[in-house]
């Protein structure tokens, strides 16, 4: 089995367009939509959904009835948390887990309860499988929902005998970018031809060779910005990294957003065209 994650330095560079015409091009695969914060993957996907699964990340600090309102809890919380009343309470949105309170309340009316992070899902567009979720607003551990999203891809191309899993990845080069690519066989970075662009491709590069993950570039929105595209395939070319293609501008992608459907599905597109080709290429590799 083999996993391919498309990830980039930052949002809105094109990974769920690429992400989603792959999905139509591979066969006998699992798509797993890797960016819980915002996730898009399956606006482009007739979904249907078949499990759901609540996601526990981290405690919360809970006060009971037998407070007694000494303020200690109060004095400790370095995360200004407690609401002070009659009892206190914990503002879950400010409280860290940290344990402090409950190991300095005298009467012991302080507990740490699993908390809710979000929810992950198992849904179905015709006999192709995504995993997906959502990570609840103000919630800070989208790498453990990242890995139960995963887990469930790994478990459904099991069980179904599946080849391929395409990972939609999260942005960026934090803790959900680095869930999104550890331990993958191959990874797909998309940038843009742009001054932050190339700074963010730089920064993602240096992320994914950290995990010592094969990978490949494809510029998205080619020739915007043609001297930016010609830069980053020198810097390419300096660093030994492959490219894997380039997509042109094409109004084509914005329509096929708005039919709710991948824009490879549209045989006059000249970005759907560019797709292929990676494609074709993408399968060599593999």
């Amino acid at each position: 089995m083999k996993q391919v994650a498309i990830v980039s330095g930052k949002g809105g560079t094109g990974k769920t367009t690429l992400s989603g015409s792959l999905s139509v091009l591979f066969e006998n695969h699992v798509m797993a939509d890797c960016d819980v914060d915002a996730p898009n993957l399956h606006l482009l996907m007739n979904l249907k959904r078949l499990e759901s699964h609540e996601y526990f990340g981290g405690k919360k600090a809970k006060i009971d009835k037998s407070c007694t309102a000494c303020g200690i809890c109060v004095d400790v919380c370095r995360f200004d948390a407690i609401i002070p009343g009659a009892p206190y309470s914990v503002d879950p949105y400010a409280c860290e887990g940290c344990n402090a309170c409950v190991l300095k309340c005298p009467v012991r009316a302080i507990s740490l309860n699993e908390n809710k992070s979000g929810d992950y899902y198992l849904s179905k567009s015709g006999n192709l499988p995504l995993s997906h979720a959502l990570l609840i607003p103000g919630e800070e551990t989208s790498g453990g929902l990242i890995a139960e999203v995963r887990k469930l891809s790994l478990k459904v191309a099991e069980r179904e005998n599946r080849e391929v899993i395409i990972i939609d990845g999260a942005p960026g080069i934090g803790c959900a970018a680095s869930s999104s690519i550890t331990g993958v066989n191959y990874v797909i970075v998309v940038a843009e031809p742009t001054v932050s662009g190339i700074h963010d491709l730089e920064r993602i590069v240096e992320t994914i060779r950290h995990f010592r993950r094969k990978f490949g570039v494809v510029i998205n929105k080619s020739d915007l910005n043609i001297n930016k595209a010609r830069e980053i395939i020198r810097w390419c070319r300096e660093q030994g990294i492959e490219m894997l293609g380039e997509i042109p501008f094409d109004e084509e992608v914005k329509n096929s957003a708005i039919r709710a459907e991948p824009v490879v599905k549209n045989e006059s597109s000249i970005a759907g065209k560019a797709i292929k080709d990676i494609f074709v290429k993408l399968k060599k590799i593999l």
